[in-house]
């Protein structure tokens, strides 16, 4: 008797989540007979949970808050899920060992690719903000050859520990500086809480980015934040933050499921819709 395949999403507590929505997508449109459920795990059962992954009938898992680190620690990490300290994805390879990894790199770069081509001729990129979202992002900028990424948080001391992983292409920048490389910057990042919904705006002069520059903004409700808003209206190439949550997901698809997804118009239709519920 054939087992349906499945994965699933494991977090605590298990907020609502559109990887459900995005993955059953998938599955309908390769006609797998496969599932993707959510798995609401505590924190002090997540080891036993994933030791027991395939016995409960999982090829994999995505992961949340606030397992994200103790994935990484109980699994073979690949080089993306060690340098961002987090894993959210989990798969078994063909010995039967579960590994991990971090799509976020790939769900912001296959983003920027598909939403802004030709992004990656900048030379100098600024990032704002210094946590995990960041992490994944400066992983992904060195990797693609950026030489320059300029690094501003509010507690300086977190960019400049970055900046000290990374290695010197990450150079660390005062909050208040920021407008000093603004007129360089090719490619615009936030990666802070700054423009979601119930926050404050990022109230910075995009003004003096030139003409040619790309703006991402990881934040997806609201679907457009301000920052993107001000892009847009001069006319600048964007990136969004629902974007990279779709592309993100893409791999995770392929290691479980053996079929690579794209994201397309009618997906991001169907999560945008529910974004607005």
């Amino acid at each position: 008797m054939s087992i349906t395949p499945a994965a699933c999403l494991i977090g605590w507590p298990a907020a609502h989540s559109r990887s459900p929505l995005i993955h059953k997508y998938w599955l309908t449109s390769f006609g797998i007979d496969g599932d993707y459920r959510i798995e609401a795990v505590e924190p002090q059962a997540f080891a036993k949970f994933i030791a027991n992954l395939e016995a409960r009938g999982y090829r994999g898992a995505n992961v949340t808050i606030p397992h994200k680190e103790q994935a990484r620690a109980l699994t073979l990490a690949d080089a993306r899920a060690t340098a961002v300290g987090a894993a959210n994805t989990l798969y078994f390879d063909n010995d039967g060992e579960l590994r991990s990894t971090n799509t976020d790199v790939e769900g912001f770069i296959g983003n920027l690719d598909a939403s802004a081509p030709g992004w990656d001729s900048a030379d100098d990129v600024l990032v704002l903000g210094a946590g995990g979202s960041a992490r994944a992002v400066i992983f992904g900028l060195l990797e693609r050859g950026i030489a320059r990424v300029h690094l501003a948080n509010r507690t300086a001391s977190r960019s400049q520990a970055l900046a000290e992983q990374f290695g010197e292409r990450v150079r660390p920048l005062a909050w208040d500086s920021i407008g000093d490389v603004l007129p360089r910057a090719g490619l615009l990042v936030n990666t802070t809480s700054l423009g979601m919904k119930g926050q404050p705006a990022l109230d910075i002069d995009i003004g003096a980015l030139p003409a040619t520059a790309t703006v991402a903004d990881l934040v997806y409700v609201p679907l457009e934040t301000p920052l993107l808003a001000a892009a847009k209206a001069r006319g600048l190439k964007t990136a969004d933050g629902l974007g990279m949550l779709l592309h993100q997901a893409v791999r995770g698809f392929e290691l479980w499921f053996g079929k690579r997804p794209t994201v397309t118009l009618d997906l991001r239709a169907l999560v945008e819709a529910d974004l607005v519920k």
